[in-house]
């Protein structure tokens, strides 16, 4: 029983900095398709509640919608898009570009995920593409923003951006 306890502390241990920031529930995803986005928060900002989330939408990430949330106010941010982009035979020159949960209290003790979805052009196959992210506790704010510089991992950074890994085209893919 001892043994079993202590498996369980060092897993909790090891388990502990996948915790520490927000993350995707899925961090890989098909280019040329939908991809609905799970922001993962697993904590607030130092002890204090999340009152607020932001993100940032990254570019080749269009028609982008995201889900309300009860209790919260739902914002968006449009704007222009790095390039134009097709879309079931209609161009797209601009769209959703940030979105901001706001209003609402999660307790630095709960768990919450705030979801969005979009489609990930054909032109970010083969990339890794990042969302950062602002939470926002109050008067206090912690920007998961940073993005690894060549020779870098997530890992290395304190305040990661969540990360997504688009891979090529599925076969059949709408």
């Amino acid at each position: 029983m001892k043994t079993l306890a202590l498996v369980g502390a060092l897993i909790a241990l090891v388990a502990t900095p996948a915790l520490a920031h927000i993350t995707l529930a899925d961090a890989e995803a098909a280019a040329g398709g939908a991809y609905k986005a799970v922001l993962q928060v697993g904590h607030g900002c130092e002890g204090e509640a999340t009152t607020g989330i932001r993100v940032q939408i990254p570019d080749g990430v269009i028609d982008v919608k995201p889900m309300p949330k009860p209790g919260w106010t739902l914002e968006t941010v449009a704007g222009a898009y790095a390039e134009p982009v097709e879309l079931f035979g209609e161009t797209l020159s601009e769209g959703v570009r940030e979105i901001h949960w706001s209003g609402g209290e999660l307790p630095d003790a709960w768990y919450d995920e705030f979801v969005f979805r979009g489609r990930l052009t054909e032109g970010l196959a083969g990339q890794t593409i990042y969302f950062p992210v602002v939470q926002e506790c109050g008067e206090a704010a912690t920007r998961w923003i940073e993005i690894p510089a060549e020779g870098q991992t997530e890992e290395d950074l304190e305040e990661p951006a969540p990360a997504l890994t688009v891979t090529a085209p599925a076969a059949g893919q709408d």
